[in-house]
């Protein structure tokens, strides 16, 4: 195969890739920080736990992000994991980064900013920044870990959701 048709091969995998991820189901959460006092914050629905022993988190932003900007090896972090009802945030903190917190109730946890009536918290500190594609992978260490027990908000095929249980049968 000649190097000239890699382009084409790339885009169509590309294409193929976006496909096929659309049809995992993630969970939906609010990546939050603190800078100078202010708050900072974006959706994401690539996190996932990386370690028990010691506890960490890892969680994949994209290059260019205003929330990676913001981060660095100890900066606090939170992990926000959205309740089933909460749709309406995770819209809200992937519009502008400055009005992202406009008319949220949160508190400070951790150093980092915990949005109220999330599913579930996990308060972090940087551990390690990778590059990684298009996006940077931030491996945070776990301070503190909370949750509510109720329905996660998911998303699926371009739309939010939530999980629901397959009965004892399964």
């Amino acid at each position: 195969m000649g190097t000239d048709l890699l382009p084409e091969l790339d885009l169509q995998v590309q294409t193929a890739f976006r496909a096929a991820m659309g049809h995992v189901a993630g969970p939906v959460s609010v990546v939050t920080t603190l800078a100078a006092g202010t708050p900072a914050g974006t959706t994401v629905s690539a996190f996932v736990s990386l370690s028990m022993e010691p506890p960490m988190l890892l969680v994949s932003l994209m290059r260019g992000s205003h929330l990676l900007s913001l981060l660095s090896v100890g900066t606090a972090f939170g992990v926000n994991v959205l309740g089933a009802h909460q749709a309406d945030l995770a819209t809200q903190f992937t519009g502008r980064h400055d009005q992202r917190f406009a008319g949220v109730e949160w508190h400070l946890c951790d150093g980092a900013p915990r949005l109220s009536g999330s599913h579930a918290w996990v308060g972090l500190r940087v551990a390690r920044l990778v590059p990684a594609g298009d996006h940077v992978l931030v491996l945070g260490d776990v301070v503190s870990a909370d949750a509510d027990g109720e329905a996660p908000l998911t998303y699926h095929r371009r739309s939010f959701g939530t999980h629901l249980d397959a009965g004892p049968e399964h």
